[in-house]
């Protein structure tokens, strides 16, 4: 009788460290699938190529996120045109500060690569064990297939396969992926597009929303903590191109001498619109616990609002207006008596009398 193989789970090898595994931390972990997801428009081409100039180069990502394992990257980009995607890392190099023409990233320039196709994923495979790229970058899904996104049982298929491209070749995969239009009501894990195997694949998944002129980016990992509304800006200097992180400004940051409490308060008092957790220890530089604890001690005191976007401080309560409105017989004081001279001007005064 044949069994699958099985292991006594004391046995199983233990992880080298209790900590996450990153590519680039914070932002993608290291052998992770996942989804780059926004709308159109939000720049996530520029996002999936930082990372691979970053992966590439070993510079941080954004000029922010710290790289922890470089190699070569494999890249295709199935829509945009092959001169403005070389412009666009000559970019985002410069930004960098990384030489340009030495940059182990790989771009396939094939007309076009089906997922759906057994001959196109085996020439993927092979391009791949051949390559032997830490990093593989699909943008954007939609022109990489014919099947139906909604229906999870076509889709799985795409998903299993470069998930099995990822066991079997220890390499990252970044599915670059829309989400639909007038989502940002929604998680934006549940805003992309298709069916829900997308958001439920992904061990990494970067978020990208605008909402006017503001980008931010949102991350969500299977084994390590998320952040939420990272501000970004496309910086120009040039002809070059290049997303970065907006820097808090330092009227926003609270003193550093401040007890952890008062900190917390600062920030959200500077602040016009809700923040969330991530943005807040960032802006205050204290551990998230602590964070946590001095946000409890203000919801116990009845000082914050919470919602879906942040937390905010309640607005103070206004005092009733004082009314000012003539006495009906400013001769008088009310009481039938007749008022002193020094209160009868007083009187005039507050009624709007000369």
């Amino acid at each position: 009788m044949s069994l699958l193989p099985v292991s006594r789970a004391s046995q199983l090898c233990p992880a080298a460290s209790a900590q996450p595994q990153w590519l680039v931390e914070g932002l993608w972990s290291d052998l992770a699938v996942g989804i780059l997801g926004g709308e159109p428009k939000c720049c996530k081409s520029f996002l999936a190529l930082d990372v691979a100039v970053s992966v590439a180069s070993g510079a941080p990502c954004l000029r922010q996120f710290p790289v922890r394992r470089t190699g070569p990257v494999l890249l295709f980009p199935a829509e945009d045109a092959l001169t403005v995607v070389r412009q666009r890392l000559d970019g985002i190099c410069s930004a960098a500060g990384v030489p340009f023409d030495p940059l182990p990233v790989q771009v396939i320039t094939a007309h076009s690569l089906r997922l759906d196709s057994d001959q196109d994923r085996q020439l993927l495979a092979n391009t791949v064990q051949n390559l032997h790229p830490v990093l593989l970058i699909l943008d954007p899904m939609i022109r990489l297939h014919r099947v139906d996104e909604n229906d999870a049982s076509q889709i799985a298929p795409l998903l299993s396969y470069l998930r099995q491209l990822q066991r079997q070749f220890q390499v990252a995969v970044m599915l670059v992926h829309h989400a639909r239009k007038d989502s940002n009501s929604q998680r934006p894990g549940q805003a992309l597009r298709g069916s829900s195997e997308l958001h439920g694949w992904g061990d990494s998944n970067l978020y990208m929303r605008r909402k006017g002129d503001q980008l931010t980016l949102t991350t969500e990992h299977r084994a390590a903590p998320s952040q939420e509304h990272i501000p970004l800006q496309l910086a120009q200097s040039g002809s070059a191109c290049a997303l970065s992180v907006i820097a808090a400004s330092p009227a926003s940051a609270p003193e550093a001498g401040t007890q952890p409490l008062e900190r917390v308060r600062q920030a959200l008092a500077q602040s016009d619109t809700p923040l969330p957790v991530q943005r807040l220890r960032q802006l205050c530089g204290m551990r998230m616990t602590t964070v946590c604890d001095s946000l409890d001690q203000l919801q116990q005191q009845g000082c914050l609002t919470h919602t879906t976007q942040g937390y905010q401080l309640k607005s103070p309560a206004k005092s009733p207006p004082v009314s000012l409105s003539r006495p009906i017989d400013p001769q008088g004081n009310g009481n039938g008596k007749h008022a002193p001279k020094g209160q009868l001007e007083i009187a005039s005064i507050c009624s709007g009398g000369g």
